[in-house]
């Protein structure tokens, strides 16, 4: 069975199209045929070679999306054929397969665990959800990272409680999901932060309290006015170091907490001044939002179809497979909030 898939060659260039190949199913993993990709910074970080040194070229791409079960290999029972399913970097139960190799005519191509840039991928039963009833395929697609990442970063890392004041710094795709999880978990005051006046106001729409534009506003003096005792939480969500230490700063001592979900480039580095700890302050990593895939999903479902979180300006933007390329120019442009890949065959 051969299928058509965008393959990361040589770093810092283009992605190719390329016929691949797929191999014998091994235990534990499911040939699922694509049906919408999102587009997330990490595939930016990677094709442009921001992730420093790439020891696993010529590889296939993403991680987020959703899909059609079309066989299973021997052992799996999570999923059977013909369901339709969220494919997910996050780990859940079922065998866990890290490694696929394509064969693109002469040459070998890798993958990890879950790809999705192209119409059919072998995943591993791990990273697979059953979709459940009421999620259209779009939707599906954003809840393999952009939701469960920024929800979960609030209602599972942050997990503030009703009253505590809360900012996000960058609102693309996950920072308004995070935007979203701060009206859920009843915050207040809820303050977006970014560089992009749409954005802003998309936070505004969603029920962010306050909008302060980077580089235009004097953001320190609007958090202090908001909350003058510093933030309970701040979530960052732009993968920028002075972000990051803004992020951190602006939450009070004794408590205060600052949650770090963006990807820096490669190379980069966080200057923090010790003093912020000796006040108190606390500073988080996050894995994706800590989230259990199958606890988490299904809940993260049942938000967006009863309709607390509206994934509509998510869904704006969608390309061929064939324009996979533009899609990664606009995703790292700002034009985009998330692109979504539509594998029409």
């Amino acid at each position: 069975m051969k299928t058509l898939a965008a393959v990361l060659v040589d770093t810092g260039k283009p992605l190719v199209l390329a016929e691949l190949e797929i191999p014998a199913l091994q235990p534990g993993q499911v040939i699922v045929e694509i049906g919408f990709s999102g587009v997330c910074h990490t595939q930016l970080l990677e094709s442009r070679g921001y992730r420093g040194k790439d020891a696993f070229l010529p590889h296939c791409l993403g991680h987020e999306g959703s899909g059609t079960v079309v066989e299973i290999g021997p052992g799996v029972s999570k999923v059977a054929p013909g369901d339709q399913v969220i494919l997910s970097w996050m780990k859940g139960s079922g065998a866990d397969v890290n490694r696929v190799v394509y064969r693109w005519g002469d040459r070998q191509v890798n993958a990890g665990g879950v790809t999705t840039f192209g119409r059919h991928a072998v995943v591993s039963e791990n990273r697979l959800t059953v979709t459940p009833p009421g999620i259209s395929p779009r939707e599906a697609a954003l809840l393999g990272c952009a939701v469960p990442t920024g929800l979960g970063a609030v209602l599972n890392t942050a997990a503030p409680k009703p009253g505590q004041s809360l900012a996000v710094f960058g609102v693309g795709g996950i920072g308004l999901c995070s935007v979203a999880g701060a009206v859920m978990a009843g915050c207040a005051p809820i303050i977006a932060l970014d560089v992009k006046k749409d954005r802003v106001e998309a936070a505004r729409s969603l029920g962010a309290s306050h909008g302060f534009l980077v580089g235009l506003d004097d953001v320190a003096e609007g958090i202090k006015k908001a909350c003058p005792g510093g933030l309970d939480f701040a979530i960052e969500a732009s993968g920028r170091p002075e972000a990051m230490r803004q992020a951190l700063s602006s939450v009070r001592p004794r408590g205060g907490t600052c949650v770090i979900v963006g990807n820096a480039r490669h190379g980069e580095r966080l200057d923090i001044e010790p003093m912020e700890f000796n006040l108190g302050k606390r500073l988080l990593g996050t894995w994706g939002g800590d989230n259990m895939p199958d606890r988490d999903f299904p809940r993260y479902a049942e938000i967006v179809r009863a309709g607390s979180l509206d994934l509509k300006p998510f869904l704006s933007a969608s390309y061929l497979l064939e324009a996979v390329n533009e899609a990664l120019d606009d995703l790292e442009a700002g034009r985009v909030l998330r692109p979504l890949i539509e594998m029409a065959c």
